[in-house]
Formats: structure tokens, sequence, C-alpha cells
């Protein structure tokens, strides 16, 4: 019964193929080109490309479960289709309605071929209905693990963006911290700060909390490991923007940083650092 439904269903869609295409992308192209989204050139492209892979496939196949092996070519289309237009900007909806909105022009033609034949074409619709149902699900699963991972490397180029490490001084690095250090973070932070050091062969690394609203336990932690990972890569670390109530909480928490060179202001730091280095700024005042 599946081969004899996909011969019919071959049979339709090579006959009336392009009219097939028109009537399913003209449902398509005024939105996504209003949006912007896309080209009507690229749209054509898809679309057409989509109905020979369906094609293809419906004539090798004598199975009409989309999730069969036999299915993969069209499994494999959909999943480029769908990453691509999470880049793009499209909706889920509007994903997942690519395939489903070939059912409306592809019900007309399969009512004109079967018009004298209603039992054959109640059972053709009814699967036709459920494989293309299958296919629209799947996009919309592609689609949310590609927009999951968008927004994952977006997230961790916002963190390599939100924690800079430059270079005051030669032999001497500076990593200011802004908002609240989490795991996640203090990962990106090391890494970001070892990778500094590595380049420049510094000696010395400031890290300026001046940024950081609050100082709990497990910010406390974060930072030491930061400072245990620099020492083990050679270069010692001074912890600035110390400030009056942060002083307090670091002391009421009992975060023991006798062995960490802190001070109040990244210029003290900075100060710290030169000594330390054996280098010395000098000013000099006009007559």
């Amino acid at each position: 019964m599946n081969a004899s439904k996909s011969a019919a269903l071959v049979e339709v869609l090579t006959r009336h193929r392009d009219t097939l295409l028109t009537e399913w992308l003209n449902q398509h192209l005024s939105i996504a080109l209003r949006r912007g989204l896309t080209t009507e050139a690229e749209m054509n492209d898809q679309f057409r490309n989509f109905l020979n892979v369906f094609s293809d496939t419906l004539a090798r196949s004598d199975t009409l479960d989309a999730s069969r092996p036999e299915w993969e070519p069209v499994r494999a289309f959909l999943t480029d289709m769908s990453t691509h237009r999470a880049r793009q900007g499209f909706t889920p909806v509007e994903t997942a309605t690519f395939v489903f909105s070939l059912k409306q022009p592809l019900y007309s033609r399969m009512r004109e071929e079967f018009d004298s034949q209603p039992l054959e074409l109640a059972e053709v619709s009814w699967t036709v209905n459920l494989l293309l149902d299958a296919l629209g699900l799947f996009t919309t699963e592609v689609f949310q693990r590609a927009r999951e991972a968008i927004i994952s490397r977006q997230q961790e180029e916002l963190l390599e963006l939100s924690t800079p490490v430059v270079q005051l001084w030669e032999g001497i690095l500076a990593l200011p911290l802004i908002g609240t250090l989490d795991s996640a973070r203090t990962q990106v932070v090391m890494e970001s700060l070892l990778q500094k050091i590595v380049e420049t062969g510094a000696a010395i690394s400031i890290i300026d909390i001046t940024g950081v609203p609050t100082v709990d336990t497990l910010v406390a932690q974060h930072l030491l490991k930061t400072v245990a990972a620099a020492r083990l890569m050679g270069a010692d670390c001074i912890i600035s923007g110390i400030r009056p109530q942060i002083a307090q909480t670091i002391v009421h928490l009992g975060v023991d940083l006798t062995n960490v060179i802190t001070k109040s202001t990244l210029a003290d730091a900075f100060i710290v650092a030169l000594q330390k280095s054996g280098s010395s700024i000098s000013t000099r005042i006009a007559s």
C-alpha cells in the first residue's frame, strides 16, 4: 500500500511540479521579503530543491515513514534549511510552515487527480498529512537546537568581550572585571588571562574588581582560583578595587587573602606592580 501511495504522490508531483512550486512559494514570499530576511531567488532555489529531494526520495522509497533511513536525504535538507533560517532570523513557526504549507497546494492537485476515486484520495491525503506533519515537527526540533547553539555561542562571545585583558606596561597586565562572577565566567576569565600571560610573558597581573557589585564566598573562591592559575604560569597577582564594604565582607566570610596583595584602587595596584617589576614613572613639573 505504501508503495502505491508513493507512486501516486510521485505522479502528482511530477505532473504539477511548476504549479505546486508557484502556489507553495507564494504563501511565503511576501512575508519573508517584507521582513528582509532573504531574497526571492534564494527562496525559489530553496523550495525547488526541497521538491526535488522530496520527489526523489518518494520515488526510491517504499515507505512514507519520515523516520526511516530512506528519508535521510529529506531530513538532511531540512536540517540545513532550518539551521540556516535560525541564523537568518526566521521564527520557529515560519520554519515549520515551510513544510506544513505544502499541504494546501498538494491536496488541491491530489483532488484533481483522484476526483473519481474518493477512497484513494482519502487514504493518500491522510498519509501525506502524517508525513508532512512529521517533517514539519522535525524542522522545529532542528531549529530549536540551532537557536540554542547560536545563543550559547553569543553568550560565550559576550563573556569574552566582558573580560578584556590589557597590557598596562611591559610585563604588567590588567584584567578589569565588571558584573557578577560565576563559574562559567570565571573559566573565561582564567583562559583569557592565562593566554595573555603566555603571549606577553607578563610577570604581574592586576585583577580589578571595582566593577564587581558584591563579593561572597563563591566570588572570592573564583578570584583565588584565578590567582592560583596565574601563579602556576609564573605571574604574581594583585587584586585592586577592594572597597570598605567588600573588605568587611571578606573578613566576615573568613576568606584568606593574606598571600595576595590587595589595593583599594587600580592606580595603587599599578604603582605596586611597577615597583615589583623594577620600573618607575617620573613626573616632570613645568617651570
